[in-house]
């Protein structure tokens, strides 16, 4: 999770937290965002809630205020929006709220405000789940979701994750038991929204809107959510579409639990090694894999042979085009495919193997178990020596029916 800026720092102060605790178990440590910002708000009223008499009312009716912030992307509050919302300043509000002075004409004012957004977001998610009318939920979460310029994105993960009762545990000591309605509603939500999604990802913003669903998901950590939703899906396509590493995991979560994956598209997603990382554990999944046109680099071909060597491995068609490739990782490669038995087809086009690297990878293809028909080696430097390699390969595998050699240095 730290890859992702927004929340790099909270990362390190819960975790801090967590750690310095006695008896805690380091099994548990926060494997959601929701649950990370749940333990951090946990802290945050466990250590002042003595000082004031309904610590629950007053960080509902924080909630509730910096929701409309959210809605109306308002991160500065002043005395005015206190009072309106019953509160007023204390130790236990200052847990949550910085306060800062403000110039104005006739001198100074304080005014408050979040260390950062995604904590607002959090206390706004929280104080919405709570909302004692169960029916509103639904209308939020709609409403919410049908806006286009991101306000809502991150609330709304937030608002799922309140879902999983591992991850608000904690916070029923102070808040009371989350509505078991309202979790049910919020859970229906989601499966109604992933199936009205997966079908529309021909557009890039079909797709961006999917994988915002596929977050809701993984914050939520509910297996029997995930396969009801995804268990029958066979193509999973995020082509053209920049993943970071933190969507990367959402998506190895996803694929992890489905077994009828065929299909999984990353082409041009902009994936290097960092979000390789957190996929590698589940491509072997996938029948046909495609991760051209990323920025895998040898290490990220590391992961993907590490993947290939799986005995389980499913992969039969592995497109691994322009990813800044060379001999170096050629070697991993081959090592991987000496092993395979799945693999049919393969696409190393437009890295920089050079004859060395294709002379790895066509001893591989002599290997009596490869099953490799189709290999496509186009613009990877090959000349009229390397050349060689494979037609010696050729002569002695009848299997390999295809291969492309186009835009290489090689004579007539």
């Amino acid at each position: 999770m730290s890859y992702n800026p927004s929340y790099c720092w909270i990362l390190g102060l819960a975790l801090g937290l967590f750690f310095t605790e006695r008896h805690r178990n380091p099994q548990r440590v926060p494997k959601t965002i929701t649950q990370l910002y749940s333990y951090y708000i946990y802290n945050i009223v466990k250590n002042h809630s003595r000082e004031i008499e309904n610590p629950r009312d007053v960080f509902l009716n924080v909630g509730q205020m910096v929701f409309t912030g959210v809605s109306k992307k308002k991160i500065v509050f002043t005395d005015g929006d206190l009072i309106k919302y019953n509160l007023q300043p204390s130790q236990f509000l200052s847990g949550f709220l910085m306060e800062l002075l403000e110039r104005e004409d006739c001198g100074r004012s304080v005014v408050y405000t979040f260390p950062h957004l995604t904590i607002q977001e959090f206390v706004a998610a929280l104080a919405q789940f709570k909302t004692p009318d169960r029916r509103y939920i639904l209308k939020l979460l709609t409403e919410a979701h049908s806006t286009t310029d991101g306000r809502f994105e991150v609330f709304l993960r937030f608002v799922a994750g309140l879902s999983s009762s591992g991850s608000v545990r904690g916070l029923e000591e102070f808040l009371g038991p989350f509505p078991h309605q309202t979790t049910c509603r919020v859970v229906d939500w989601v499966k109604e929204e992933i199936k009205r999604q997966i079908g529309n990802i021909g557009s890039k913003a079909g797709k961006r809107s999917l994988l915002n669903t596929l977050h809701y998901l993984f914050e939520s950590q509910n297996r029997g959510l995930t396969q009801a939703t995804l268990g029958s899906v066979e193509t999973l396509s995020f082509c053209g579409l920049r993943l970071t590493p933190i969507d990367c995991a959402v998506l190895f979560h996803v694929i992890g639990l489905c077994d009828t994956m065929k299909r999984l598209d990353l082409r041009g997603c902009f994936i290097h090694c960092e979000g390789l990382q957190r996929l590698g554990p589940a491509l072997h999944n996938c029948r046909e894999l495609g991760l051209e046109n990323n920025d895998l680099g040898d290490s990220g071909l590391k992961l993907v042979s590490a993947a290939m060597r799986d005995p389980e491995c499913n992969i039969q068609r592995l497109g691994l085009g322009v990813n800044r490739l060379t001999d170096s990782g050629a070697e991993d490669l081959a090592s991987a495919l000496s092993t395979n038995r799945s693999l049919t087809e393969l696409d190393l086009s437009g890295n920089k193997l050079g004859d060395s690297g294709v002379k790895l990878v066509s001893a591989t293809l002599m290997e009596p178990g490869c099953k490799i028909q189709t290999l496509r080696l186009g613009d990877v430097g090959l000349t009229d020596s390397g050349a060689e390699d494979i037609v010696s390969a050729l002569s002695t595998k009848r299997s390999l029916t295809g291969l492309g050699l186009g835009s290489n240095s090689l004579t007539n």
